[in-house]
């Protein structure tokens, strides 16, 4: 009975054991079948993560590339530029050099026709004396007297007749004087005041814009410059960042576009957001203020004057002048006080004061085109009130303030004195061609004195003086150097109505041949 007991037992214990092992072995299996299936989704999502990744690889290599190709793009074409511009330059510096070389064989010929003239003149004046003394000698022999006691008989002769013919004279000089006294002194008093102007002269050409701190600079500038060359292409002003502290100069002929320079960078700078895109939009929205600002001036400008009936475009071309500077002097205000002092000139003559007024404020709209023709300011002045419907003597007025055409009326004169008073510009004084043309020449032959200096071009009717340089011979730090030695030495030697640019140059050139 225990035995049968004992081997129950260890048939249980043997089958407990043998179902634990088969259990086991079913795990074993779920758990290898498990893993397997882990393993395989696993290898598949990193084939999947390895696809995406060689794909993100490749994009990242193609913009890449595509970046550098287009930075290389840009920096072809401003190398290009640079090359054009300078191109241009050397073409313009060789035609303006045999234009000087004309001009001055032109005035060597003319000397020497001048010298062989009077060299002719004084052989005639040796013979022409030689003449007269055979004549006077022959007189004196015929009528027996020596020319002093014939000169007395003369005198002697012709005195009383002289005496009745003086009287006779002095009451028509008396009776001529009182028919033409009125415009005898109009004319005295112009040509008065007008000895009354004075000289000065200064050119604008640069604004300065003053900034908080250096580190705007870097974000005017921008990523590879991309915001400066932005600034400039819609402002078409030349935008110079360099070592000046807090300040940004902005170089340009345009007064209008500096101004809108001037006013989209403020922004800029103050609304702190600096990319092209908000360039664009902020010179944009500038321009158009300043082109309402423009018009406004010149409404207000008409009516603070009392002038009436301009036409719009006129009246345009007025609030233009805000911007513009002539000779140091703001061109609204010279035009203003010209305008005034006119009335006033008028007035004191009998002559109509509000066209005299009219006339002074135009007289300069041809500074401020919007276009820029091949003409002098009063002639092209002169050509818009003759568009514009302004009445001829103004229209004359305009155009005879510098002598271009001839006078018609007595409102020309007033404007061209009222001019030189308040502009009181150097062409008031005319200057004869030969010291002219010497000044000019002095000039250049002032600067070429120095070593190192290969031309020298007067320009700006001698208010500028450009000197070239060769690379090799100055540096730099030297050419500072001798702009300020040859602005001094002029200064204390020559005389010259208002002042003189001297621009030194110098230009490096390096020159390889593709073979």
């Amino acid at each position: 009975m225990e035995t049968t007991i004992v081997y129950i037992i260890i048939t249980a214990v043997v089958a407990l054991a043998i179902g634990a092992v088969a259990a086991i072995i079913v795990q074993r299996n779920l758990a290898s079948s498990r893993a397997k299936i882990i393993i395989d989704e696993a290898g598949k999502e990193a084939e999947v993560i390895k696809k995406n990744k060689l794909l993100e690889a490749r994009e990242e290599e193609i913009r890449i590339k595509s970046e550098a190709e287009k930075a290389a793009n840009q920096r072809l074409a401003k190398i290009q530029s640079t090359e054009s511009r300078l191109k241009q330059r050397e073409i313009q510096l060789n035609q303006q050099q045999s234009e000087n070389q004309r001009e001055r064989n032109s005035i060597d010929q003319t000397k020497a026709k001048l010298e062989e003239q009077l060299s002719g003149i004084d052989a005639k004046k040796a013979e022409l004396d030689a003449l007269k003394l055979k004549a006077k000698e022959e007189l004196e022999h015929v009528s027996g007297l020596s020319s002093e006691e014939a000169k007395e008989k003369l005198i002697e002769s012709l005195m009383d007749e002289a005496k009745t013919a003086a009287a006779s004279y002095i009451n028509d000089i008396m009776d001529d004087a009182k028919m033409t006294a009125n415009k005898e002194a109009k004319r005295i008093v112009v040509q008065s005041i007008q000895r009354v102007a004075t000289e000065t002269a200064i050119e604008n050409s640069v604004t300065v814009f003053h900034i908080d701190s250096d580190e705007i600079k870097g974000r005017i500038i921008g990523r590879e410059g991309r915001n400066i060359r932005a600034l400039e292409a819609a402002t078409g002003i030349e935008i110079i960042v360099d070592d000046t502290p807090e300040a940004i100069v902005l170089s340009g002929f345009d007064p209008v576009r500096r101004e809108i320079a001037r006013l989209a960078l403020h922004q800029l700078v103050a609304d702190g957001r600096i990319h092209p895109a908000r360039i664009e939009e902020v010179v944009a929205k500038v321009r158009k203020q300043i082109e309402e600002e423009i018009i406004e001036t010149g409404k207000r400008t008409a009516i603070d004057l009392g002038i009436h009936g301009l036409h719009p475009d006129l009246i345009r071309l007025v609030g233009k002048m805000k911007y513009r500077s002539s000779y140091g002097q703001n061109l609204l205000q010279h035009s203003r006080e010209t305008a005034n002092l006119c009335a006033v000139m008028a007035s004191e003559l009998g002559l109509n004061p509000k066209k005299a007024r009219r006339a002074g404020l135009l007289h300069d709209i041809g500074k401020v085109p919007d276009e820029e023709p091949e003409l002098p300011h009063a002639l092209l002045g002169m050509k818009l009130a003759e568009k514009y419907k302004e009445k001829p003597e103004i229209c004359n007025a305009i155009g005879a303030h510098h002598d271009e055409i001839e006078q018609t009326s007595l409102l020309a004169p007033i404007v061209q004195v009222c001019d030189a008073i308040s502009g009181a510009r150097p062409g008031a004084r005319r200057e004869i061609v030969e010291a002219y043309i010497k000044r000019l020449n002095d000039l250049e032959q002032l600067a070429l004195s120095y070593p190192g200096v290969i031309k020298t071009y007067a320009i700006q009717a001698g208010r500028e003086l450009r000197v070239i340089v060769g690379a090799d011979k100055i540096d730099d730090t030297e050419t500072e150097k001798l702009s300020a030695e040859i602005a001094k030495r002029i200064q204390d030697e020559m005389t010259y109505p208002g002042q003189v640019k001297i621009t030194v140059i110098r230009e490096t050139r390096s020159v390889s041949f593709a073979k």
